[in-house]
């Protein structure tokens, strides 16, 4: 079997680890690298492919899928999969994976570095410490310890239950929001469950952790930051759209909360004419919350082996539209 597997990716400096586990089962597969803007390829050979490894920006759309003569599986680089046409993929009998899970605690770790960072204040208080006053008057208004704070959830998912069980350990107390999550379930993780007004009002930090879909796009919107603490926090380190990215800046123009802390952002990357970056209560990272050596590893990995499994007829346990 020499199989033609492509793989559309700008982020991975070499692709060592996919090679010896597709040439491990496919000793005489071809391997084809292209960047995210394919199209010249998906002319010269893509259409050929019987496999894609794909980033998670990667479009992939039907017009797309239906030219692919013989591909049996898409394996996606990451949790996030709402840009390959699911239905289209279906159609044609191409299975499409995704490695999900593998960076909880990696994003759950940067989502408690966003906390601590908006609770202590080093890096602001550190990079202008000659021209500050010293001791307690360098702070003129003193954090609530993370013991009298408390830590609302969006999304009490995989990721979500491992931050409230950080988040319970470092004293915050912890609530979520999330409409398929029996109260019962969120109580076994130490999470009281509320409604979204109430879950809103009652946060000092709210960490976003749903997944993107047409119920989830713009789900917090300009009018939801009005209900919110004006000491209240921001983290989302799950999709950019989930956000209104007008609405979170108009808010934090207007001091409605206090700050936010993005990972993600609608246009990725973004275009540097956004309005959120040119606020300084807001702190944007170029989408590296996920990032570890660990991530890496189990990410490269199970994306490849979703390919071998596809290839050889099986179904992987990272299956999404079986």
């Amino acid at each position: 079997m020499k199989p033609l597997i492509w793989i559309i990716d700008e982020e991975w400096p070499d692709y060592e680890v996919e090679r010896e586990i597709l040439r491990d089962t496919f000793p005489d597969c071809r391997i084809e690298i292209s960047a995210h803007d394919y199209q010249a390829d998906l002319e010269k050979f893509g259409v050929e492919a019987e496999a894609i490894i794909c980033q998670i920006y990667v479009n992939l759309p039907r017009e797309v899928i239906e030219r692919l003569t013989v591909c049996r599986c898409i394996s996606v680089y990451g949790g996030g999969y709402e840009r390959v046409d699911i239905e289209a993929a279906r159609e044609r009998g191409i299975k499409v994976t995704n490695v999900a899970g593998y960076c909880n605690e990696d994003v759950t770790d940067y989502v408690m570095a966003a906390i601590y960072h908006f609770y202590k204040n080093l890096a602001a208080l550190a990079s202008t410490v000659a021209f500050r006053p010293w001791g307690a008057r360098a702070v003129p208004v003193p954090p609530q310890r993370l013991s009298q704070s408390n830590l609302h959830i969006i999304g009490l998912g995989r990721i979500g239950q491992e931050l409230a069980a950080k988040a319970g350990a470092n004293g915050l107390k912890v609530t979520a929001y999330d409409p398929y999550v029996p109260a019962e379930v969120m109580a076994g993780h130490g999470v009281r469950k509320t409604e979204w007004e109430e879950g809103l009002a009652g946060a000092d930090y709210i960490s976003v952790h749903m997944a993107l879909n047409e119920h989830t796009t713009g789900l917090l919107k300009y009018e939801d930051f009005k209900k919110m603490k004006p000491t209240a926090v921001l983290i989302n380190a799950a999709r950019g759209r989930i956000i209104d990215e007008e609405g979170v800046a108009r808010a934090l123009a207007e001091n409605l909360i206090r700050g936010v802390m993005l990972d993600t952002l609608s246009i990725e990357p973004p275009t540097g004419r956004e309005a959120i970056l040119s606020l300084e209560n807001a702190v944007v990272t170029p989408h590296i919350s996920y990032i570890s050596v660990q991530s890496f590893e189990e990410l490269k990995r199970r994306a490849a082996r979703n390919v071998v499994i596809g290839l050889l007829g099986g179904n992987s346990p990272d299956l999404v539209n079986g």
